[in-house]
């Protein structure tokens, strides 16, 4: 239990040192978001697809999983959705809490995973990936274009397209096809993808925590707390219990666990930016939630391996 505990802290070092980068204007703010677009659309991927490409994911774990992290966020889009009459806040800000309580941080998730279980159960993380990108890309797609500032229609082609132009999505398709197909390891191509992704989870993390903004959590504290209550003390259990439900083994419990405990996603506040939604609300969100699952995930872990 103690090396699952320490295998994790140095996921939270780095996003701290991320943090403390930013504030120290070591690097001029100008160029983290060059920064941020390498790691996501170059590193990532070289990190992701060798890593599913090579699995074991003939186990029946992945499809509990997958299954659990979809049903969790439609049953937390629905309560959100019928609870929005009762919420004191208007539509761009209601549009921030929906990401919020929704969507998540795979730049925190992956590496955490990896430490924890391994390359087979980062395997299994993708497919959670793979099922959950779309769903939560969707919900909250339709939530900005009726709730936000600009009211923006959006075809279904372009909502396809925007899903699919996801590189975090590409890359787990891409070595679930791989790893399906049964495509041995080319040389050369595989070595590259190797070398990139030996960059992508320390430099993604870094990034996670440079794009942290606490300037709306005292301000908003009301908002953002129970957001953050939602996020990191009410969906992890639920997915894990939804897991079981539907028959996963212990990995594919853990990795369930993991996913409902992740942080909000800092695209979250791109896309809020980006369609009318409440930017500042929506990294603050970011934010605290990131701060409180260094806390909450220890604890989590510890009590789902001691039970």
């Amino acid at each position: 239990m103690a090396a699952l505990l320490a295998g994790v802290l140095p996921v939270f070092v780095l996003i701290a040192i991320g943090y403390g980068l930013r504030k120290s204007d070591f690097l001029p703010d100008a160029a983290w978001r060059p920064i941020e677009k390498l790691s996501i659309h170059i590193l990532y991927p070289g990190f992701l697809i060798p890593a599913i490409w090579n699995a074991d994911i003939s186990g029946g774990g992945a499809g509990a999983a997958g299954a659990a992290s979809v049903t969790s966020v439609l049953i937390i889009a629905t309560l959100t959705l019928a609870l929005k009459p009762l919420m004191k806040i208007d539509g761009p800000a209601y549009t921030s809490v929906f990401q919020g309580a929704i969507r998540w941080n795979s730049f925190v998730f992956l590496p955490v995973i990896l430490s924890v279980y391994g390359p087979d159960g980062l395997a299994l993380a993708a497919v959670v990936i793979a099922a959950m990108i779309p769903v939560t890309n969707i919900l909250c797609v339709i939530v900005l274009v009726k709730w936000g500032a600009d009211q923006r229609s959006m075809s279904p082609w372009a909502l396809t397209k925007a899903i699919l132009s996801n590189p975090i999505l590409l890359a787990c398709l891409i070595g679930l096809a791989l790893n399906l197909g049964g495509v041995p390891r080319l040389p050369g191509i595989s070595d590259t993808l190797e070398l990139l992704g030996g960059a992508a989870l320390p430099l993604g993390l870094i990034v996670a925590g440079a794009g942290l903004s606490f300037a709306e959590v005292a301000r908003r504290r009301l908002t953002i707390g129970a957001v953050s209550f939602v996020k990191l003390v009410i969906t992890p259990p639920l997915m894990w219990g939804l897991c079981v439900l539907y028959g996963g083994d212990e990995t594919a419990q853990g990795i369930a666990l993991l996913c409902g405990a992740a942080p909000g996603a800092a695209a979250s506040y791109i896309l809020a930016r980006q369609m009318g939604g409440d930017a500042p609300l929506m990294a603050g969100i970011v934010a605290l939630t990131t701060v409180g699952s260094a806390l909450s995930i220890p604890i989590l872990l510890a009590l789902f391996h001691l039970a």
